[in-house]
């Protein structure tokens, strides 16, 4: 049995206009599979539809149309089987009681899944102590720190002991040094044998945690690969922003092999999108031949992969 199975599934909005009756698409026609004991990344932009495919995957919204069934249950017809089996854990203060301390907040959690006496007091105690909370389990949830919060946001999700956790950006806002201690608790989950749903725009941290990740664009999965392979494809995509290019430069630049855009940006600024190595030397060697020197390297954004590279020229659909 696998742990997710989604087939078509769709989600649509209203379009927020009273009386247009138009609707705007969030998930279109999804088709997933996660395998039980896989740690799955959902990799794209804000806006791509991963959050929306999460809260269908955990009940809280219904599928406009198509299936998705979790650990065998169907999201809708057995939502409190569903519920029964997953753990949701959300970044920031979502969810927290602040004035509360982290062991009061971690018994009322558990309280609500039906533990109680002296069941609830080992289950918190031990989350605490292997979340690293056990020396701040009295301290008010105000006093820690994000990374402390986001760890007592684990230990929330996996109170009731459940099979499958959905975590949803799981790292936004965090310093590197708390993301990476966040990152080395996946895997101790990775090791209990636990399914990890994950969804981030970061690159670096689907490649460092995920057995398989999905690129999610405006709704739609446009390939899933081993993240080495992910991480390949938009590695190799750079960006040339250059001051002062003359128009009929620009427009070469336009017609080299390998250039994606030439788009102007402000202050005389033009920003040159390539696709391999080699376009970026001749790029380059065009600029300076030009006597434009003012010049910098970088990457592109995932947005920017998504919009000039994914969205233009598409992708097929690998599982």
């Amino acid at each position: 049995m696998t742990a997710v199975e989604t087939r078509a599934l769709t989600r649509r909005y209203g379009s927020g206009k009273r009386g247009s009756g138009d609707e705007v698409p969030a998930l279109r026609e999804v088709d997933l599979t996660v395998e039980r004991g896989e740690v799955y990344g959902l990799l794209g932009p804000n806006g791509a539809g991963k959050t929306t495919l999460c809260r269908i995957l955990s009940t809280i919204l219904l599928p406009t149309s198509g299936t998705a069934r979790v650990m065998g249950h169907d999201v809708v017809r057995d939502a409190d089987r569903v519920k029964s089996v997953i753990g949701i854990v959300f970044g920031g203060d979502r969810g927290l009681y602040a004035r509360l301390s982290v062991r009061e907040n971690l018994r009322f959690w558990a309280a609500l899944y039906g533990l109680h006496g002296n069941d609830l007091r080992r289950r918190c105690d031990a989350l605490l102590e292997r979340m690293g909370l056990g020396d701040r389990a009295a301290d008010r949830v105000d006093t820690l720190s994000r990374g402390m919060k986001q760890r007592l946001h684990l230990a929330r999700g996996l109170v009731s002991d459940p099979p499958l956790l959905i975590l949803d950006e799981p790292t936004v806002g965090m310093d590197p040094v708390a993301a990476q201690d966040f990152r080395v608790l996946v895997e101790a989950l990775r090791a209990d044998g636990r399914t990890v749903v994950l969804t981030t725009h970061d690159m670096a941290e689907a490649e460092a945690v995920c057995d398989r990740v999905s690129l999610v664009d405006r709704g739609r999965i446009v390939a899933t690969r081993a993240p080495a392979e992910i991480g390949a494809l938009i590695s190799r995509y750079e960006q040339v922003d250059a001051v002062g290019v003359p128009a009929r430069l620009a427009a070469a630049l336009g017609d080299v092999p390998g250039v994606v855009s030439v788009r102007p940006l402000a202050q005389d600024r033009t920003r040159i999108e390539t696709e391999h190595a080699s376009a970026t030397r001749t790029v380059l060697r065009l600029l300076v031949e030009a006597d434009v020197t003012a010049i910098s390297t970088g990457r592109p954004s995932l947005e920017e992969v998504y919009l000039h590279v994914i969205g233009q020229r598409g992708m097929a659909v690998e599982r």
